[in-house]
This record gives C-alpha cells, sequence and structure tokens, in this order.
C-alpha cells in the first residue's frame, strides 16, 4: 500500500525540488529495544547497529533482518549513566566515534524530571568497548523543576550527528528543552573533524549567526524553534532529529519528532525536511508531516549496498523506535 503524500507536500515537491513516497511494508525490527535513534555502521561485511534504553547493546549481522551476536555495551567508565548511543562515525582506520545522550536526575527535588546532556566515546575494537571522553554539550539556559512536558526540566539531548561531505565538522542537531521560545526545540552545535580526539571544550552552538556559544553551558538558538513552550502540557515543539545525507537528492534529509498539544509528550507525526547546507540552520525547509501518530525517534537505514543511518540512495528503510513498517521513495 503506497502512502502518498497530501497537496502541501507535492507543492513543497515543486519548490523545494524533491519529495518523498512512503510504503506500508512488512514488519521489521531490531534485536534490542530502542529508545532513541539507533546508529549504523559497517565493517568487514557486517553491519553493526547499536540499540540503546538506558544502556546501549549492539548487534551485528548482514542485514537487518538476521542481526545476531547481541551483547551489551563495555564502558571504561560507568559516571555518565544511563545513556544512549544516538549517533556514531567509522574512520577510515577503523576507529569507532560515538555520542551519547545521558540523563542527569539530581536537578529536581520531589519529581522525575531530568535535565539531559550529551557526551561522546571512542572504541578501537569496532564498538564492543568504549573509552567515555564525557560531556561535550549541556545546556546554558536554567532548568524549571516546575515543568509540565512529564520528562524533562531543560537541558541538551535527543540529537544526531553527522560528517559534512567536506569532512571539516560534525553537525550535532539537538533538542534544547529550555530558555526563550526562539531557544526551545531543535538547536545546532559543531565539532571539528581535527578536534574528534579531544572534543571536550571544542564544541560550538550556533548562535546569532555565529559558532560563538561554547557547548558546554552555551545558550542556544534554535533552527525549528517550538511554537509552545516545553514548560507547558500543551508543548508543540519539534525534536529528536535524525539526520543523514542522500546521494540520490544530493541534499540532506532530516526527520523529526512533533509533540502536539496535550500533557505527557503525544507523538503528533514524523516530519520531513532536506537542506543543501548542513552547516546553515536556516536552510532547512518547513517541515513536512510523513507519517501521524507512530511513535517516537524516526530513522532510516539505506538499502543500497553498506548504506547506513547516516548515508541513503533513492529507497531506504524506516524505523520508528525498534520497528519498521515503511520504505521511503525519495523522487527529485
Amino acid at each position: 500500500m503506497k502512502l502518498y503524500l497530501s497537496s502541501l507536500t507535492l507543492y513543497s515537491a515543486i519548490l523545494y525540488g524533491q519529495q518523498v513516497a512512503v510504503s506500508e511494508e512488512e514488519l521489521q525490527w531490531f534485536p534490542g529495544v530502542s529508545d532513541s535513534n539507533s546508529p549504523v555502521h559497517w565493517r568487514n561485511g557486517q553491519m553493526i547497529v547499536f540499540n540503546s534504553d538506558g544502556m546501549p547493546i549492539r548487534s551485528e549481522g548482514t542485514t537487518v533482518q538476521n542481526l545476531r551476536r547481541v551483547r551489551a555495551v563495555q564502558l571504561d567508565s560507568y559516571q555518565n549513566r544511563p545513556l544512549w548511543i544516538e549517533a556514531t562515525y567509522q574512520d577510515t582506520d577503523g576507529t569507532l566515534y560515538a555520542w551519547y545522550h545521558h540523563e542527569v536526575y539530581s536537578y529536581c527535588e520531589g519529581n522525575n524530571l531530568t535535565a539531559p546532556e550529551i557526551g561522546m566515546m571512542v572504541s578501537y575494537d569496532n564498538g564492543i568497548n568504549f573509552r567515555d571522553y564525557g560531556i561535550i554539550l549541556t545546556a546554558g539556559e536554567l532548568s524549571d523543576c516546575n515543568a509540565q512536558n512529564g520528562y524533562f526540566a531543560g537541558g541538551n539531548g535527543d540529537f544526531s550527528v553527522l560528517l559534512d561531505e567536506e569532512k571539516k565538522y560534525f553537525y550535532i542537531y539537538y533538542s534544547n528543552y529550555a530558555g526563550s521560545l526562539s531557544a526551545q526545540g531543535i538547536a545546532v552545535a559543531r565539532l571539528a573533524f581535527d578536534d574528534r580526539l579531544s572534543p571536550v571544550g571544542q564544541v560550538w552552538k550556533h548562535y546569532g549567526g555565529e559558532w560563538n556559544e561554547p557547548g558546554l553551558g552555551g545558550f542556544s538558538e534554535a533552527a525549528f524553534p517550538a511554537t509552545v513552550s516545553w514548560m507547558r502540557a500543551d508543548t508543540d515543539a519539534f525534536w529528536g532529529p535524525s539526520l543523514h545525507f542522500n546521494t540520490y537528492l544530493n541534499k540532506y534529509v532530516m526527520l523529526m519528532n512533533r509533540s502536539c498539544c496535550e500533557p505527557r509528550w503525544p507523538a503528533e507525526g514524523i516530519y520531513i525536511s532536506y537542506s543543501s547546507d548542513l552547516g546553515d540552520p536556516k536552510s532547512w525547509t518547513p517541515p513536512q508531516q510523513i507519517l501521524a501518530n507512530v511513535g517516537w525517534y524516526p530513522m532510516i537505514i539505506g538499502l543500497g549496498v553498506e548504506e547506513t543511518d547516516k548515508r541513503a540512495g533513492r529507497t531506504a528503510r524506516l524505523f520508528v523506535g525498534s520497528d519498521s513498517r515503511w520504505v521511503l521513495n525519495f523522487r527529485r
């Protein structure tokens, strides 16, 4: 069954030069529960996937359907747990870098609200063991322990990391849950590729048109700002981006969640946006809904040879959380 997009999306295709059709397909699923993005890479003909639900697990196989050898990831330090691996990058020598979402429960007394942070680690054995670099991204805006969204009092988390095609910067598109409406939503920071071995203190947030706010404690400016604050029960905001470079479109593609407009973080829909410049937060097309009420954490896995969540062609499998019931077919 084909689910074609609305006339609004068809108009967008004419205006921006691309569109996407959603095909409903046979169910596939990851071996582990995935309460986040689930990054993918290939090594020696094997697909390696990380799923996270408080702590990450690693699985590998020749396809998504036959992922086996499931095991817990081993860390050199458990100081920053719970953590969710949300993004990876494999260097040419096999060194694997990973970025993680860490939730801090010590901000608020009397409730369970947290304020997430983003950290980075490295593996020299293909993701079996990791050495933690530490936290690289925290919010500059104050947390609010009276927040009514049900989960977060503030913080930076729920993110995606993608290296630009020139291999100059890693761009971290993250969810900011604190501050003014212009700060809340999906914001962006960057890390120079040459700083990947010592990332703490080397991340800079985009603010006021410049990369001038430190990753640790700097202020955010949203590329997709919230319409209704995360501090309210009826928040209306995009969050949880997942990015890839689409070789067929020759563009960057972002999938994102939208929470609207009731208490307890309802998953109103999955949205898509396109850009030709990963480093220009204003270059993204207006988000357009592709699915409604299907859950959290959309991401793709390309169906071409050794394609991943970070790189795909004309056709890609769409996962939401742990499961995939859809294929995305991109059109120029």
